[in-house]
């Protein structure tokens, strides 16, 4: 496997297994896999293949029982907010608080002085679209504003990294695709790494720099698809329906192998 350019986050044969009512299950296998600084790097396989237990590790949230995973050279054990900040399917925003003091709670936790995270939150609410919105409750916001509110949270403490697990899965179609526009464009600005768990191929090509396509439980690494294709892409392209192709394969394949 080729290592990134500029390798910011090594993971090095890693194994994880979980304790059942049946028995120990391994979720993942041998996982190797470098992701350079700068890149958008998707994971994509079949249901219960490991990616959300990656990311996991990621983030300190979950030991692996065999391998390492660094950051910078670091190994990771615990969570550590100022390197790595994690998006989730659930916006998981706190009801009493405003899209603002929801985008503030990093900072906040981070003992940053209110003064200072104020005016951070503040000068995110125009990038993520929600310039008058910074006083509404998340009843009052759109499942697209929600997630906006929590990845302005997780951008807001500047970390290098972010991991984002399924977090437009739960929108609808339309509101899908203009999300992935919205955090390419963001990304593109800001240049963070990003480790993005999807089951749609479609934001998978249109987003990604790197495509790491996983095997059916326990998890491997099977292929990586390296894009350089520039931005923005269409997916009616000729090159691109080509790519989706080749990776619709790859994930039949291991889907069918999961449900034998």
């Amino acid at each position: 496997m080729t290592a990134a350019r500029g390798e910011l986050i090594a993971i090095e044969g890693v194994t994880k297994r979980y304790l059942t009512s049946s028995g120990p299950v391994e979720a993942l296998h041998d996982v190797s896999l470098s992701v350079g600084e700068g890149d958008f790097c998707t994971l994509i396989g079949p249901s219960g293949c490991g990616k959300s237990t990656l990311l996991g590790m990621l983030g300190g949230l979950v030991a692996p029982d065999e391998g390492r995973l660094l950051v910078d050279g670091q190994p990771v054990t615990t969570p550590d907010p100022r390197r790595v900040a994690t998006v989730f399917q659930d916006a998981g925003l706190f009801p009493w608080r405003t899209a603002l003091q929801n985008v503030e709670f990093g900072l906040e936790l981070q003992g940053v002085p209110a003064a200072r995270r104020r005016r951070t939150a503040s000068e995110l609410l125009g990038p993520l679209g929600l310039s008058g919105f910074a006083e509404k409750y998340p009843r009052e916001l759109s499942g697209g504003m929600k997630q906006r509110v929590a990845i302005g949270r997780a951008l807001a403490i500047d970390a290098k990294i972010l991991l984002m697990d399924e977090p437009f899965g739960a929108l609808d179609e339309q509101t899908r695709v203009l999300m992935g526009e919205w955090l390419l464009d963001i990304w593109r600005r800001t240049r963070k790494t990003v480790i993005f768990v999807t089951h749609s191929l479609h934001e998978a090509l249109f987003l990604s720099t790197r495509v790491a396509v996983m095997t059916a439980r326990p998890g491997r690494i099977k292929s990586i698809l390296e894009l350089s294709m520039e931005y923005p892409r269409s997916v009616e392209s000729p090159e691109m329906a080509a790519l989706r192709a080749k990776l619709w394969s790859e994930i039949r394949e291991e889907s069918l192998r999961a449900m034998r």
